[in-house]
């Protein structure tokens, strides 16, 4: 197989950045339709006049911390138009970067392909967080990027990802904890993170406000995770046996949650001790997104965009060092019509909740045995360059 495809060595990036810029379009012209974002302007609002941010009775409504109402102000402030524009620009510049960081470290002489084919295979499933203007985009790139300049060694870049990764959701410390165990003199700097992301409100309130805010956020997240009796149906691993009419019971859920998490922080421990290191940041992320998307148990239909970006570079990196099998084409193809489920609405109701996790287990599951092989050395081309 050819070194460079030039076919693709802009198919993919035009398309990604083409699509982007019809999302701004559309976006500018109605700001509030489909977006998250008027919850996000309001939450920043609430923050600033000291009214309270959460509801307590549903656990729905805006679900983020107090330092991302502090994020969110100066986007805010600029107004839905400007405002909610330049939050897009930023969340889709973070993840561009997190990926073209990425395929640089795998295949520096091939990386403009690379980066246009992940980027291909992701589109699907990544527009619809970007119309929305979620900021499951913002915690991508930031916790891709957090692994990568965690594994070099990089403290200030670590602050940075790490800092922005807890801001934009609290599920970002799956990654943090996973971090702390891969590289454990990195440990301070990830607690110096939480202790200014939890002091950052406090800059710009009074302290018993503050307070009562994380009290309430305290309950939120419990709710979200134990109490079954709000109103909201997750994407994770129980939607399709729920969907078959076998829902799984919350203490269950929570128990497959825990046990499963160890075999997680195992394999991750395993691929930065064996595998490639120019593969190693890649196989980390992809399981720790796998992780976060399948057994958080507030995944949404669009969370998935988490892992369809890793994926997509993965199954790069799987093009670019195999000349053959079937687990690259059908993987590929597999990825991009997982993501083409909600282009039409019958059709996503039908699939909503159960599909996306199914095939997505289905998509990850050999990739992340592809990388265990080539840690094997049964992938000659990949050769094998492990940690020191």
């Amino acid at each position: 197989m050819a070194k460079v495809r030039h076919s693709w060595d802009w198919g993919g990036l035009a398309l990604w950045v083409g699509g982007f810029a019809a999302i701004l379009i559309m976006a500018s012209m109605t700001p509030d339709h489909r977006s998250v974002m008027p919850s996000y302007r309001t939450a920043s609002e609430m923050f600033l006049s000291g009214r309270q941010l959460y509801d307590l009775n549903i656990a729905m409504g805006y679900l983020y911390s107090p330092a991302f109402a502090v994020l969110y102000v100066p986007f805010m402030k600029l107004g839905p138009v400007i405002g909610d524009s330049l939050w897009r620009i930023l969340n889709f510049a973070v993840l561009t970067y997190a990926v073209w960081r990425q395929v640089r470290i795998i295949n520096p002489e091939n990386r403009l392909w690379m980066f246009s084919y992940a980027l291909f295979l992701a589109v699907p499933i990544t527009a619809g967080a970007l119309r929305n203007g979620q900021a499951t985009i913002l915690l991508t790139g930031a916790c891709w990027l957090l692994v990568l300049s965690a594994l070099e060694g990089r403290r200030a870049e670590t602050f940075l990802w790490a800092t922005l990764a807890v801001v934009a959701k609290p599920t970002a410390i799956i990654v943090f904890l996973l971090v702390g165990a891969l590289r454990l003199r990195l440990i301070p700097v990830l607690v110096l993170v939480l202790f200014f992301v939890l002091a950052l409100p406090y800059a710009f309130a009074p302290v018993d406000y503050v307070n009562q805010l994380y009290r309430d956020f305290a309950m939120l997240m419990t709710s979200m995770s134990l109490d079954k009796s709000t109103a909201f149906d997750t994407a994770d691993f129980t939607a399709p046996f729920t969907a078959l009419g076998m829902p799984i019971s919350t203490q269950a859920a929570t128990l497959v949650r825990i046990v499963v998490a160890l075999p997680t922080l195992l394999l991750v421990l395993w691929y930065d001790r064996n595998l490639d290191r120019r593969f190693a940041g890649l196989a980390i992320f992809l399981t720790a997104a796998f992780y976060m998307c399948l057994l958080n148990p507030r995944v949404e239909y669009n969370t998935f965009a988490v892992l369809a970006m890793p994926a997509g570079a993965a199954l790069a990196a799987i093009w670019d060092n195999e000349d053959g099998g079937l687990l690259r084409s059908v993987a590929a193809i597999a990825l991009f019509v997982t993501g083409l489920s909600g282009i039409n609405s019958d059709l996503q109701e039908a699939l909503r909740l159960w599909f996306r996790p199914v095939a997505m287990t289905a998509i990850t599951l050999p990739i992340l045995w592809w990388f265990w092989s080539v840690a094997h050395g049964r992938f000659k081309r990949a050769g094998v360059q492990a940690y020191a």
